[in-house]
């Protein structure tokens, strides 16, 4: 910084130095052809080059706690307007007087953009509240067209009764879509919404798969769980959250097969003989919004499930990660840190 600020002061200085040395080349000039003595001419020289070596050291200090003072509080004296060094002239009244308006208007962008996030955070959060109710009515009127189909013949009860379950399961997608949405809006702040407790492992992998029943049924597929008998230390509904986004993933690349859940070492399994996950796409899966080949090909994906279930781990204090190859299925494991 020293070596900086000499570089500075002197280029700063250059038009003062040229004329202060010029005005004793011109003085010991005349002062030679009038026949002073030379030693008179020399000693004189001398000491005006002194002189201008102590001021200059003078104003050289001040120029260098100046720049030392701004260079340390460049981020922050605009929080107080009298941390600024007072200003020299009238060019540096200016530019401190610039500094400022930018900075107020860079506070006034950074407020409406808080303002703007907000607004669209509520805004969405109503959403999701909303759309809730339809969805609840819709489960509700499914209910009732269940008990009308035991009054009608038995083939057409059959045909109905399809009906209705294949809406029963487009209803589940929605409300899973829905909650996901509203996840990912209180991510951002999910360290106010933590509770950390001692829960059974082994209750919140059945409460996930009680949840994905109809689903495990109506795809035929097997689910192969070995009680963990393990007791940990985290936020239940997060936790919960974050098993049901790996089952879903799992049951949306199953044609026919079995998922299992296990504990190996110090690490929950899930492992399913799914489709597998190409070894290009591993590195990125975690990414915001990327789907990768599977996602691409089958359009199921929305590139959000593993971007929030590596952030919540991440504030549960737990790591996730992924094994899988092409044809042979995915493993996921999740360890404590």
């Amino acid at each position: 910084m020293i070596k900086e600020s000499i570089f500075s002061f002197l280029k700063i200085r250059k038009v003062l130095i040229i004329i202060f040395t010029g005005i004793v080349v011109i003085f010991g000039i005349l002062f030679y052809l009038y026949d002073i003595p030379f030693d008179a001419i020399i000693y004189g020289c001398e000491l005006s080059f002194v002189w201008c070596a102590v001021c200059l050291f003078i104003d050289f200090y001040k120029y260098y706690k100046r720049h030392k003072l701004l260079h340390i509080n460049r981020e922050q004296f605009f929080d107080d307007a009298e941390q600024l060094p007072e200003h020299m002239d009238i060019i540096e009244y200016d530019y401190q007087e610039l500094a400022k308006e930018l900075y107020q208007a860079k506070q006034e962008l950074i407020s409406k953009n808080r303002i703007a996030k907000k607004e669209l955070l509520d805004y969405y959060g109503m959403w999701v509240h909303q759309i809730k109710t339809p969805i609840a009515a819709l489960d509700i009127l499914l209910q009732n067209t269940e008990r009308m189909l035991y009054q009608i013949d038995e083939k057409e009860m059959m045909q109905k009764a399809i009906s209705v379950s294949d809406m029963k399961m487009e209803l589940f997608k929605i409300e899973q879509y829905v909650e996901m949405a509203l996840n990912y809006l209180r991510v951002e702040d999910i360290s106010s919404d933590l509770v950390f407790k001692k829960h059974e492992l082994d209750d919140m992998v059945r409460q996930v798969i009680r949840k994905y029943a109809k689903i495990f049924i109506s795809k035929k597929i097997k689910i192969d769980f070995k009680p963990t008998k393990a007791c940990i230390v985290t936020d239940e509904k997060w936790f919960i959250f974050v098993l049901e986004q790996i089952i879903s993933n799992a049951l949306k690349y199953i044609k026919k097969g079995q998922i299992f859940i296990y504990m190996k070492e110090k690490s929950l399994v899930i492992k399913d003989t799914g489709i597998g996950i190409p070894a290009e796409d591993l590195p990125r899966i975690f990414e915001k919004g990327f789907t990768g080949y599977n996602g691409r090909e089958n359009k199921k994906s929305t590139g959000i499930g593993l971007y929030l279930c590596k952030n919540i781990m991440d504030k549960l204090q737990w790591n996730i990660t992924v094994d899988s190859e092409v044809g042979s299925g995915t493993k996921i494991y999740l360890t404590k840190m």
